[in-house]
């Protein structure tokens, strides 16, 4: 089963989303996708770790910033064969992050264009939603949504909001369960969702 929870900044979604891992299976891999670039983005990584600690639910923190796809196809295999326990709920949050530390990557490699970083892009996020979509066991996938506000003043910001929102869309579309997380109230949205079959 994978679950997509969405919604803005200091919304509730990563708590949400640890509440939902906790009811899914009896331990967790929590897979960060963060890169502490600054003293603040260090002080809080070890505040969420901390918090995980102490949260009751067994968590083992796994950093990942660029190789998702990959470190799911791993994992898929790791967990499940003949005679193995219950595989733990995998946590990925967040995949904004991920796609930050992509795009910045690609950006800052002299190989690349924006149209082709873009195009990479766009076939690295097929490969991590197809990684999702088969993935066998518990997974909850975190993500921000950043395309409700202004139009970014400058390109790179404006190719990030438009490569997040396919993300998102992309994933929302092989994900069991799709939650919004708005000033800490989840809404399941695929229940919401309205069919064009219905008018």
């Amino acid at each position: 089963m994978a679950v997509l929870v969405t919604g803005g900044a200091r919304s509730g979604k990563s708590g949400f989303a640890e509440a939902c891992s906790a009811r899914l299976g009896t331990r967790g891999i929590y897979v960060a996708t963060s890169q502490p670039f600054d003293g603040e983005m260090a002080e809080r990584a070890e505040r969420h770790r901390l918090d995980r600690a102490v949260s009751g639910f067994p968590w083992e923190t796994v950093e990942e910033p660029l190789a998702l796809a990959e470190l799911l196809g791993r994992m898929s295999e790791a967990y499940g064969g003949a005679g193995s326990s219950e595989p733990p709920v995998v946590l990925v949050d967040c995949l904004t992050l991920w796609l930050t530390n992509r795009l910045l990557a690609l950006d800052e490699a002299d190989s690349f264009t924006a149209r082709d970083a873009d195009s990479e892009l766009e076939r690295l996020i097929e490969e991590l939603v197809l990684a999702a979509a088969r993935y066998p066991h518990p997974l909850v996938l975190v993500t921000n949504e950043v395309g409700s506000g202004i139009v970014p003043e400058y390109s790179l910001g404006r190719r990030f909001r438009d490569l997040a929102g396919r993300l998102n869309r992309r994933m929302a579309e092989v994900c069991d369960r799709v939650f919004l997380v708005t000033a800490g109230i989840p809404v399941d949205i695929r229940k919401l969702a309205f069919r064009l079959e219905e008018l």
